[in-house]
């Protein structure tokens, strides 16, 4: 028999959190942040290979992959959120951003995704970089048009590497229906090593 034929048709649950470090020894972050309500998520990664031929034979193919360009198109965010996110100055008393020498900072971010059968798959990336979003406003007509965002993240690999396999990871995946435990999914930032299976009564 085949296998039941799904897309994807849903994401919600959009958060980030900062990471506070990413060492040989420890990846910590801070607390888990409402991010900003999304209508669309798409993520490319590039990827380039290279043959090496020896005695006038194909020995060796050299592969490298490259960061995680995720394109978040979302409603506007606010503007403490996108102070945070892209290291701008912000002044909360008055609701006021200062743009111009920004701190760089890096993120971890989570979200959920539906399919066809209605079955979600859960996600954390696990250290990215977002940068300024472009913004665009129209004068108001009598039509129903209006503007969102698009941010853009780059996702990239931690440099702490994993208890679970030993290696530096860059997102965590997993499918519900499943063994894990995700009721506390979205509380903390999920690793390879803080996964768990469900308990059992």
């Amino acid at each position: 028999m085949g296998k039941e034929a799904v897309e994807f048709r849903g994401i919600d649950n959009l958060v980030y959190a900062e990471v506070t470090a990413d060492t040989d020894v420890e990846i910590t972050f801070g607390v888990v942040k409402p991010l900003v309500p999304i209508a669309e998520l798409s993520k490319t990664t590039s990827s380039d290979s290279a043959t090496k031929y020896y005695d006038n034979l194909p020995m060796i193919n050299v592969k490298s992959t490259g960061p995680d360009e995720v394109t978040i198109t979302c409603a506007v965010l606010d503007l403490e959120t996108l102070a945070d996110i892209t290291g701008q100055g912000y002044d909360k008393d008055l609701g006021m951003i200062m743009d111009g020498e920004n701190v760089n900072k890096e993120f971890a971010i989570g979200y959920r995704t539906k399919d066809t059968s209605g079955a979600y798959r859960y996600v954390w990336r696990l250290k990215g970089t977002f940068s300024t979003p472009d913004e665009a406003a129209a004068t108001e007509d009598d039509g129903t048009d209006s503007k969102n965002q698009q941010l853009k993240y780059k996702g990239l690999s931690t440099v702490h590497k994993f208890a679970k396999d030993g290696k530096a990871r860059k997102s965590v995946i997993v499918q519900d229906g499943g063994k894990a435990d995700l009721s506390t999914w979205f509380s903390t930032v999920q690793t390879p090593d803080t996964v768990k299976a469900k308990t059992t009564v």
